[in-house]
């Protein structure tokens, strides 16, 4: 238990008095890489949001790093601190240059120094390949150049927990594979993830875990492997057959 980084009891949540989370419960341990899947509107992404408080819960109660996420006292500032969050849509700051949208959350959170932001940011973007778009603004950039930015952003904070939110669906296969690749070094890394995709090859390669949901509920969970091959429940199968089939239609 010491070694668990993230803990969701019974997580209930909606919107506008729909309820999209109807009791969720999960676990992810320190270094561990954790996949979630399900079909459109089974709760994927506000499990995400939940777990910094982009979208309150309505009951249930969520550890991170041994702080009460719901708890009514917690500094939520000091929570997303912890954590970095990368969107479908890369929400870089389109008025900054690359290495800009980098070193400003160093100074803004972390009270660092310019200089040392900027060199910390600088070396993010080398360690990706991404240091002569330092100077770009994001807007010069390929939605795949963009979107790992975005991730390099996320990782500079040095987060104790990395959330991605479907962090290819809005790109083509080809810009894909390239942000793919950097999810690939980001997993080698040993850092911890919960990533909500669709990419098959990226569960079953690079994921301790994968998680089913669908209906505001974990379905099914296990080595990913097992899961994708060997499903356990119908619903699982249905959903891995569909995407199946629209990863050959994208191909």
């Amino acid at each position: 238990m010491n070694n668990l980084l993230l803990k969701v009891e019974g997580l209930k949540a909606g919107y506008d008095g729909l309820e999209v989370l109807r009791g969720v419960d999960l676990g992810l341990s320190r270094g561990e890489k954790v996949v979630v899947m399900g079909p459109s509107g089974s709760g994927k992404s506000t499990l995400l949001k939940c777990i910094v408080r982009l979208v309150e819960p309505w009951s249930g109660r969520i550890f991170l790093d041994g702080e009460e996420v719901t708890g009514r006292e917690v500094d939520l500032r000091k929570v997303r601190a912890k954590t970095g969050f990368v969107f479908q849509q890369y929400n870089l700051f389109p008025h900054m240059t690359v290495i800009k949208n980098l070193s400003l959350p160093l100074e803004v959170v972390k009270r660092m120094p310019r200089s040392e932001a900027e060199r910390r940011a600088m070396n993010m973007l080398k360690a990706f390949g991404l240091e002569e778009f330092a100077d770009k603004y994001p807007l010069q950039l390929s939605g795949g150049q963009q979107q790992r930015v975005a991730i390099a952003r996320a990782l500079v904070m040095d987060p104790v927990l990395l959330l991605l939110d479907e962090p290819t669906s809005a790109l083509d296969p080809e810009l894909r594979r390239e942000v793919l690749d950097t999810l690939f070094e980001v997993a080698r890394q040993g850092r911890s993830m919960l990533i909500v995709t669709h990419e098959l090859d990226f569960a079953e390669a690079a994921a301790d875990r994968l998680v089913l949901m669908d209906d505001g509920l974990v379905v099914e969970e296990g080595d990913p492997w097992e899961l994708l091959h060997t499903p356990k429940s119908d619903r699982a199968r249905r959903f891995l057959v569909k995407i199946a089939r629209s990863a050959q239609s994208v191909a």
